[in-house]
């Protein structure tokens, strides 16, 4: 069962399906879900990323080479759903999209019950339509943006009217320490005229960036963190184990 947490932040957790196995990936969800996550960001793994560190690249190989197929996580959305009913977002890349049809993704995807898509390499004006597709099916697109980009390129994302908007609080790619100061906050706080909710992530692994973030964004998002926290656990203990690596990580970045 989920925790109360309306009034700590929002903590949306980023995991990797089908790693360390697809069965334990689900032990993971429902960890995350156990420890309070607010929302789940569940990465389709991929050979070729083009914003993963090390940790989850690592994450998504291994997932791969045991031999994931992008249908066992749209099966792995419906177990999730069927356990708690929580806000769960698929995560990949545009070559996973392409392989589906890009309205065929964003239909299974919602079939699966899946609330958003977060497409990184696939933005408003370059996006082959996913933004549409979306609209068609119903699912919520999440777009992606870093601080420094131009207030009008920035109007031309957020005229898609996206639900949610994804800021990664620094360039390059996820993993390492990320410091919050006046440049990615400030970001946060002029995103907030547009009508869209606001979750930050970008090296979030410790409960005081999560504090430092709570008046400028509607959540915060933690992936490598978690993974990372995943890939220590006993693999001997099996699914306690990793279910509980995964809710300790939750509870412990809540404040907990």
């Amino acid at each position: 069962m989920m925790k109360d947490t309306a009034e700590k932040m929002k903590l949306v957790t980023h995991f990797i399906a089908g790693y360390p196995s697809l069965e334990a990936s689900f032990d993971t969800a429902k960890g995350l879900i156990d420890g309070g996550a607010y929302a789940l960001e569940m990465q389709m793994p991929f050979s070729d990323p083009s914003a993963d560190g090390p940790v989850i690249e690592s994450a998504c190989r291994k997932a791969l080479e045991a031999g994931f197929r992008v249908g066992e996580g749209f099966k792995l959305i419906e177990r999730i759903k069927a356990y708690a009913d929580v806000p769960l977002y698929v995560m990949s890349y545009s070559a996973l999209v392409f392989n589906m049809v890009v309205q065929g993704f964003a239909d299974r995807a919602l079939a699966a019950g899946a609330a958003g898509l977060i497409i990184p390499d696939l933005t408003p004006g370059t996006d082959e339509g996913l933004y549409e597709a979306g609209r068609r099916a119903g699912i919520d697109v999440v777009p992606v943006v870093v601080p420094g980009v131009s207030d009008e390129r920035l109007s031309e994302i957020m005229a898609e009217k996206p639900d949610w908007v994804y800021l990664a609080l620094r360039s390059g790619i996820t993993g390492s320490y990320t410091e919050l100061d006046a440049e990615n906050l400030g970001f946060l706080d002029r995103l907030k005229k547009y009508d869209a909710k606001i979750m930050a992530g970008f090296g979030i692994c410790t409960p005081e960036q999560i504090e430092t973030l709570k008046p400028h964004c509607d959540a915060a998002i933690a992936g490598s963190f978690i993974v990372n926290r995943l890939s220590e656990a006993s693999t001997e203990k099996g699914g306690s184990g990793i279910m509980h690596a995964a809710k300790d990580a939750v509870e412990y970045l809540l404040g907990e």
